[in-house]
């Protein structure tokens, strides 16, 4: 178990480079940084959003999270043993973000598993670079990886996908133990109360990964006779958003459809704000609710928790996150509220 601290620890020490500024012109000259910049560069030829600057700030993410207090703080409540047999366990792996997946993977890795690791063909690139430097330091662990084309001779499955995908992964999966993620969305409650720089940190919350994550801000509920002149002041920071291709083009579509449809719309310029109840809005499109109590905001948050991922407000109530904060998850922040850590040790009982 301590050896296994000690690769994440290590896997960590090869990302701290990325925390500096103006990394790619400064990283250390070896094999595993050069490919790396290379994997960076190139991640716009086969996911157009997978622009410099987002992959970095994942790479960052990672960086943080696998600091030894938060390994401690999040292992801290189990006893690890390695298996007598470890299973294998089939990930099949959202590409929609950087890196989005590899939580599962570094889970099912410290509960001594094997991982079938299914890759998004969005996000095939990350994974297997960061994977390769930690078999290469630990060649003991090598076994633990493996790339898949289709998934075969699985103990258990952990597929990240959308409402229609959970519906088939839950026909074909369900004779083995599962975890099947569907659709979620963030929220925000503001209060009208928000200072500028809590504004500005909402601004990541929805823009960081072009607003394409289940931990963006896809929908606000704001007070009746709420003043959004602040936010859209705070939003100005990220109007450089139009001259990236795929996003403008996002956002004069659906501000298109809007307007042939006759939809009542606000519009900063760059992102286009739409009264709707649903959850999940278009990219470049940030929905809204009125409330007139904060009371029945969290009655309905609660109601419809199985579509939450997260809760952005100043308020530290249910767990709720604070502004800036939905794109720096913590280790013990499970998807969807499933825990994959308790869930993977149960099986080496099995």
């Amino acid at each position: 178990m301590n050896l296994r601290v000690n690769a994440l620890l290590k896997l960590r020490e090869k990302l701290l480079p990325f925390l500096k500024d103006d990394c790619l012109n400064h990283l250390p000259n070896d094999s595993f940084y050069d490919k790396g910049k290379s994997i960076i560069l190139n991640a716009k030829h086969y996911n157009r959003w997978f622009l410099e600057d987002q992959v970095i700030f994942a790479l960052q993410s990672w960086a943080n999270a696998l600091e030894h207090k938060n390994l401690e703080k999040w292992l801290h409540d189990y006893v690890i043993n390695e298996p007598k047999t470890p299973k294998k366990v089939g990930l099949i792996l959202a590409g929609n973000i950087p890196l989005v997946g590899f939580h599962d993977v570094l889970t099912t890795f410290i509960s001594g598993h094997i991982a079938l690791i299914k890759l998004s063909s969005q996000d095939n690139f990350l994974i297997p670079w960061l994977l390769e430097s930690l078999s290469n330091e630990f060649p003991e662990f090598a076994y633990q990886f493996e790339f898949v084309e289709r998934l075969s001779n699985f103990d258990a499955v952990i597929a990240t996908g959308n409402d229609n995908s959970a519906s088939y992964f839950d026909y074909y999966f369900s004779k083995v133990p599962n975890i099947i993620r569907r659709n979620r969305n963030s929220v925000a409650i503001l209060t009208g109360e928000e200072s500028a720089e809590e504004l500005m940190a909402l601004g990541q919350d929805i823009f960081q990964y072009f607003g394409m994550g289940c931990r963006n801000v896809s929908k606000i509920y704001v007070p009746e006779n709420y003043n959004f002149k602040p936010l859209f002041d705070a939003l100005l920071p990220f109007e450089s958003f139009l001259m990236i291709e795929k996003y403008g083009s996002n956002y004069d579509y659906n501000k298109a459809v809007f307007l042939m449809s006759n939809f009542k719309i606000m519009d900063t310029g760059f992102l286009t704000l739409k009264e709707d109840d649903r959850f999940s809005s278009p990219i470049s499109t940030l929905f809204y609710s009125f409330y007139s109590t904060l009371e029945e905001v969290y009655k309905h948050l609660e109601k419809n928790k199985d579509k939450i991922q997260c809760v952005v407000s100043k308020y530290s109530k249910n767990n709720f996150i604070a502004f800036g904060q939905t794109q720096s998850p913590e280790l013990w922040d499970y998807a969807d509220g499933e825990n994959t850590l308790k869930f993977l040790l149960a099986q080496s009982h099995l």
